[in-house]
């Protein structure tokens, strides 16, 4: 499998001005651990996750670093902290030095490079343009995706294509569902915002041509938001 066959191709990104609130708000309310940082020409510039947002003066968790350790932190390095501490838009928080894949990256070199770096998703390229994410979870969706003695076909990757588009003439190419095929068999990873676009989802995916079955295993959103903030 290459990181094509599984990644998430609905990316939620963040323009540099975006304010860190917002940041917040998209993490906690869309279940996920970053969001890649695009300029107005699509470029990617940087990166956003939860550990850059877990210093924050807002919530008093700065470090107290001693007197005596503060005389050897280079300023520039005290300067940087300061920054990501305290400041109110993306490019103030942002890391740049952004470790990306290309979309036919076989899935062992992704998992290796996750695992050398400690990191949980990277943003997936196509020609120097975002265009899709590839997360760990991703990782064990194509492994539960595979049938015994099975590698992808090229029919595997059309029918992705082709659940793809069905989504986008079901108006749900918005949405963060992820098809990930194998021996014909549509699997539905991701949320979805209500039961009405689940049902539409599996519909869609049923009928394009090729599909051999369709297993749900779907998420509806605003019931994961209602379990997780009490009254």
């Amino acid at each position: 499998m290459e990181v094509k066959d599984v990644m998430t191709p609905n990316v939620i990104t963040v323009a540099p001005d975006t304010p860190v609130q917002e940041i917040a708000s998209l993490l906690v309310e869309n279940r996920i651990s970053a969001v890649p940082v695009v300029d107005a020409a699509g470029r990617l510039v940087g990166i956003v996750s939860e550990g850059d947002l877990m210093r924050r003066s807002e919530t008093d968790t700065l470090p107290r670093a001693s007197p005596w350790l503060s005389l050897l932190i280079r300023p520039d390095e005290s300067a940087r902290v300061y920054a990501k501490a305290h400041g109110q838009h993306t490019r103030d928080v942002m890391t740049t030095d952004v470790i990306t894949v290309d979309e036919h990256m076989p899935l062992t070199e992704v998992a290796a490079i996750l695992e050398r770096n400690h990191i949980k998703r990277v943003p997936v390229m196509r020609g120097g343009m975002l265009v899709g994410i590839v997360s760990r979870a991703n990782l064990l969706q194509g492994l539960v995706a595979q049938r015994p003695r099975r590698g992808v076909s090229t029919d595997d990757r059309e029918i992705r294509d082709r659940v793809l588009e069905a989504f986008r003439e079901a108006g749900l190419d918005g949405l963060r569902i992820n098809p990930v095929v194998s021996g014909g068999v549509v699997q539905l990873w991701g949320a979805v915002n209500s039961e009405a676009e689940r049902q539409a989802a599996l519909v869609a995916a049923e009928n394009v041509n090729g599909v051999a079955g369709v297993e749900d295993h779907l998420s509806v959103l605003s019931a994961m938001l209602r379990d997780a903030w009490p009254g």
